[in-house]
């Protein structure tokens, strides 16, 4: 029988999959459309200090093999996410949850993951240092490796919860901001968010999205995250939860080849609300078709 089981920093998961934030809201709307107990766990929604309403629309764009959003981390703020949206949650999941946290300023960050880490329900922190659709704000941090380590300094003051800091691939070179990530104390790492993007429409000849510019994701950025996930694998000795692209069950066995421990997957969901159902399905065969009895004895193995 095919062993799914991984463990990231001491939680034990049933499988690697774990739905990607801002793909599966707070997760009861999957909820109504199968048990999503089936999963490894899942990575909530972006969340912020205050409420956020998110960037002006139009701010999804469709592209060939992926697509642009511009959403803008809209979130009803940690205060609500904590007295309504966890409530509700724990009634539709009964495993912990990745509790996805982002943030204008290093206090704010700091502010937020304190007010989390009280909570039973989250089993991981995941710092968002890479949205690129917030002005002033993630990303920010994410591309500088000083950035990265302040936030996840201070984070790692106030929070016994294990930090994963959520990179951006927007960069020249990755290796240097996972390893500012891992010496400021990170528990694990989480790589990639989008790449920067944009369409233009040939009508009104201006770009697509209110906001000009958006994340770009879907299968066409898998080849991008796998080469960053393996990358960070050999420098950095941390768990990483691989994502970028993952739409099969064969992109999550090459995507933990690359050196990720457990894996998120984002677009597939909004095309597909059943994808983590039949990706969960397939890991089993494709297990047996390459001869892997345990996913626990392939991560690195690309190595």
């Amino acid at each position: 029988m095919a062993d799914l089981k991984v463990t990231l920093s001491g939680l034990e998961l049933d499988n690697p999959l774990i739905p990607a934030s801002g793909t599966f809201g707070y997760g009861y709307e999957f909820a109504e459309l199968y048990d999503i107990n089936i999963l490894g766990s899942f990575s909530f929604k972006g969340t912020t200090l205050e409420p956020r309403f998110g960037n002006p629309t139009p701010r999804i764009a469709e592209t060939p093999s992926g697509m642009i959003n511009a959403v803008g981390m809209q979130n009803p703020g940690i205060d609500k996410v904590i007295s309504e949206e966890l409530p509700r949650l724990k009634k539709v999941f009964h495993k912990k949850v990745v509790a996805n946290i982002g943030g204008f300023s290093v206090e704010e960050y700091a502010e937020c993951c304190s007010r989390i880490d009280k909570e039973e329900q989250v089993g991981i922190i995941e710092l968002n240092v890479s949205c690129p659709n917030v002005h002033n704000g993630c990303m920010t941090f994410g591309t500088d490796p000083l950035g990265v380590s302040a936030v996840t300094k201070a984070v790692k003051a106030v929070t016994k919860k294990p930090v994963y800091v959520k990179l951006s691939p927007n960069v020249t070179d990755i290796v240097p901001i996972a390893a500012a990530a891992a010496e400021a104390g990170a528990d694990g790492i989480s790589l990639i968010n989008t790449l920067l993007g944009m369409r233009i429409d040939l009508r009104t000849r201006k770009p697509v999205i209110a906001n000009k510019m958006g994340g770009f994701s879907g299968s066409a950025i898998l080849p991008v995250a796998l080469r960053m996930v393996y990358q960070v694998y050999e420098a950095v000795k941390l768990p990483i939860i691989g994502m970028g692209g993952i739409t099969s069950a064969r992109d999550v066995v090459e995507m933990m080849l690359a050196g990720a421990t457990a894996v998120e997957i984002g677009s597939a969901n909004l095309v597909d609300p059943w994808a983590c159902p039949k990706i969960l399905a397939e890991l089993p065969v494709v297990m047996e078709q390459y001869g892997i009895t345990s996913l626990k004895d392939i991560i690195g193995g690309a190595h």
